[in-house]
């Protein structure tokens, strides 16, 4: 029973270890990302779903009316999900400088009311390129230049670019950002790898043809969330070599880490529950096996009370781990310029082994609640 039990926690190990190391390669084949002075020719879309909103989204609005991109090649269309509070009127008040909204008046339930938001905004939309982002996500002044003159180099037909947390606030904060960086490492690596897995819609860039082409969220509607990933996987099985990582630091556009436990769990939660939608076999092969490694590491710590065995496989699963991730993470740090947070490893390493199996299996069963709403 202890060598079945060593060999499967040495083996997982193994596998853990590859998959970590094929995502620092798929990171560092991305080429960094330099504009340059050229003049930009396409006509964007940029839109934002909003819901109970009012306390940032004037700043969002703020930085990308502030772009330094032609305004008559950019709009902005903000669609209101049934707010209660004050966005729309916020929203509003920027009409007089281009700024155009749209407000869902659905009688009955949906389940996707921000794959709705898109899609309706995209029939309005008047650009080639749809840039989606959230309402309260702040941008440089180069943020969309980037991203279009990375589109006009390359002509892909999706383009995914960086999201990370600033502002924090609070260690459980700090540590988020650091857990997060890793995620939008391994949403690149997959795209740098020819293996698109994951992405964020907070920055997001798909080409309006496409997505008609596509039927938009037609098949992936039925989740709440997904108007990311799912729609990622459906332009990389219809059009493979078609997708880009905008690795420039002008591209990044930064929002805030959840204040408390229970608004990140009910995230990640969220974000988990794609998981159920995937189809790629490699992409849920590679999951499972890093849910298992995780898996393996609480039973050997547990097991490491009746047998010491035990305990001490699991120390070596935890030290391969945290080298591992050292080397992963430190040249997203260095992209991130948040190198200070590297220090926070040694605690996070430990902690993402909880979280990763608890978030495993919440994010495939039951609900959770986004915006005020139940939903799953």
């Amino acid at each position: 029973m202890i060598n079945v039990i060593s060999i499967i926690s040495l083996l997982l190990t193994f596998l853990y270890a590859f998959l970590v190391l094929f995502l620092r390669r798929g990171w560092l084949k991305i080429p960094d990302f330099t504009p340059s002075a050229a003049s930009p020719k396409t006509m964007v879309s940029i839109l934002i779903a909003a819901r109970n909103e009012e306390d940032k989204i004037h700043l969002t609005i703020e930085d990308i009316l502030n772009q330094d991109y032609p305004k008559d090649l950019f709009e902005l269309i903000i669609v209101d999900d049934h707010s209660t509070d004050q966005t729309s009127k916020i929203i509003k008040s920027y009409t007089s400088q281009g700024v155009k909204l749209m407000q869902l008046n659905e009688n009955k339930p949906l389940n996707s009311y921000k794959k709705k938001a898109i899609s309706e905004a995209i029939q309005l939309a008047e650009g080639e390129l749809i840039i989606t982002t959230d309402a309260d996500c702040r941008m440089k002044p180069f943020w969309l230049k980037t991203i279009v003159e990375y589109y006009e180099q390359n002509n892909f037909n999706l383009i995914s670019a960086p999201v990370v947390y600033f502002e924090e606030k609070s260690l459980f904060e700090k540590l988020q950002t650091l857990e997060f960086l890793y995620l939008i490492g391994l949403g690149a690596a997959g795209i740098g790898n020819k293996m698109p897995s994951t992405c964020n819609g907070a920055n997001l860039a798909y080409k309006k043809s496409v997505f008609i082409k596509l039927d938009g969220f037609k098949g992936i509607d039925d989740l709440a969330s997904g108007d990311d990933e799912l729609f990622l996987h459906k332009v990389a099985h219809a059009y493979p070599g078609s997708i880009g990582f905008c690795k420039a630091e002008e591209a990044i556009v930064f929002t805030h880490a959840k204040p408390n436990l229970k608004e990140f769990l009910q995230q990640r939660k969220r974000w988990a529950s794609k998981s159920v939608k995937y189809k790629d076999a490699k992409i849920i092969v590679l999951a499972i096996s890093y849910w298992l490694f995780n898996v393996t590491l609480i039973t050997n710590l547990i097991f490491g009370f009746i047998n010491p065995i035990f305990f001490k496989l699991a120390c070596i699963q935890f030290i391969i781990k945290f080298i591992l991730e050292i080397f992963y993470l430190k040249p997203l740090l260095s992209f991130a310029k948040r190198k200070s947070l590297m220090i926070l490893l040694i605690l996070l390493t430990f902690i993402h082994v909880l979280y990763f199996v608890y978030i495993g299996i919440l994010g495939n069963s039951g609900k959770y609640h986004w915006k005020g709403r139940m939903v799953k």
